[in-house]
């Protein structure tokens, strides 16, 4: 199976090789531990819920979690390694929220019928190259407004965090200031580190007696081809998944100043739910949130080799996919409020530096400040979130009020 995805996809794209310029750092290697933390504890619950609406068998569950996290391993390394990026993938959470309210008479045959039609049309869309030219028309400064927006909750909660539990919140942050003095490389690292000795020794993780050690195999499930799926969840998944997840994730890329490989991606992302769809792969995009960890300064000073950071990502990905269970429930004791306070420490610096650029330019300033709080907003239309409205509205508000300007130019 993953040799499938990996043989097929390195023949779909065709990029240049180049060289890394500098061995494996201590960052890359904590960028990509916190992103594939992060990427688990902020939206697995999620999943469960989804996992429980097609009424999966236990065996099955683990399936499903096995095919999500090796696929977005296998993709993370394919799109990184071929692209010198900081390339990260994600399984499709608001897809995920739409499974769980949108199962009503379907059987989970029907529903991974659903799953392929959606990879298809993102596999196509990913073929004919039409949404890398539409997300090429988008403005810097809108683009890095609707990043700052994604964000800004994760930065937040690094400080309501504080009301839940104020001492770890402290010491961490402590550690934060005192590695922006004294060892700026290893800042987020070692707070990471200083949280998890705190919360060791104070008992803040949760019962260790919860922990599943069993190991997840593949279930495949045979799929059932209805039009009541393919309308009423096939296609509202690829929808979803498209402005939901995919072009925040384009925009994330190019905030950090990546030209991303939009098509080529969609390509390998489509193929690798196509082929995992029957195991509860339903569906896998462009990561945003945690690609923003590993494209950021806080992996490495050097832009050129910050892939290195979203490769240790898909490692890590692959090994929680293999370990099932085991590794996601240590996932789940976790403190909250370190998850929350070390995503929120690890995005400082790109929601700054995004911010920074969205509001430079003073004729641009007020379209990107309405795209960057519609997105904060949360605003949901037709199962479509706010990030797709913020960029609908904000390329709207840019054009009318740029259109004098350039009338009294002429």
């Amino acid at each position: 199976m993953l040799a499938a995805i990996t043989h097929t996809t390195l023949t779909l794209v065709t990029a240049e090789r180049k060289e890394p310029s500098m061995p494996l750092k201590l960052s890359h290697i904590a960028a990509g531990a916190i992103a594939v933390l992060v990427g688990y504890t902020s939206s697995v619950a999620i999943i469960f819920q989804a996992i429980d609406a097609v009424g999966a068998t236990p065996a099955q569950a683990a399936s499903w979690m096995m095919a999500l996290g090796v696929g977005m391993g296998v993709t993370c390394l394919i799109l990184s390694l071929r692209f010198k990026m900081p390339i990260l993938t994600a399984w499709s959470t608001p897809g995920a929220a739409l499974i769980a309210v949108g199962m009503d008479g379907l059987t989970m045959n029907e529903a991974i019928g659903a799953f392929i039609v959606s990879a298809v049309l993102i596999t196509l869309t990913g073929v004919t190259g039409w949404f890398e030219k539409f997300a090429k028309l988008i403005p810097d400064t809108l683009a890095n407004a609707l990043l700052a927006g994604i964000l800004f909750d994760f930065g937040l909660a690094a400080f309501t965090s504080l009301g839940a539990d104020t001492a770890l919140v402290c010491v961490m942050g402590a550690c934060f200031i005192a590695g922006r003095l004294y060892f700026p490389r290893y800042t987020v690292p070692a707070s990471f580190a200083v949280g998890c000795l705190f919360a060791g020794l104070t008992g803040s993780f949760g019962a260790y007696a919860d922990l599943d050690l069993s190991l997840a195999t593949p279930q495949f499930v045979s799929p059932t081809f209805s039009v009541q799926a393919i309308i009423g969840l096939g296609l509202p998944l690829y929808i979803v998944t498209m402005c939901s997840q995919n072009m925040p994730g384009v925009v994330t890329l190019r905030s950090a100043g990546y030209p991303p490989p939009v098509s080529a991606s969609l390509t390998v992302t489509g193929f690798a739910s196509l082929v995992l769809a029957p195991f509860g792969g339903f569906a896998l995009n462009f990561a945003a949130i945690t690609a923003a960890i590993c494209a950021g300064p806080e992996a490495d000073d050097d832009p050129e080799t910050r892939y290195l950071a979203s490769v240790m990502a898909g490692i890590f990905y692959c090994l929680v996919g293999l370990g099932g269970a085991a590794v996601i429930s240590l996932f789940l004791i976790a403190p909250p409020a370190l998850v929350a306070t070390i995503a929120g420490l690890a995005l400082l610096s790109t929601i700054g530096n995004s911010l920074s650029h969205a509001l430079q330019d003073a004729k641009a300033r007020e379209p990107a400040l309405i795209t960057f709080m519609i997105t904060v907003s949360g605003i949901s239309f037709w199962g479509i979130g706010a990030a797709f409205w913020a960029l609908v509205i904000g390329v709207a508000v840019s054009h009318i009020l740029n259109r004098p300007n350039q009338t009294q130019q002429k």
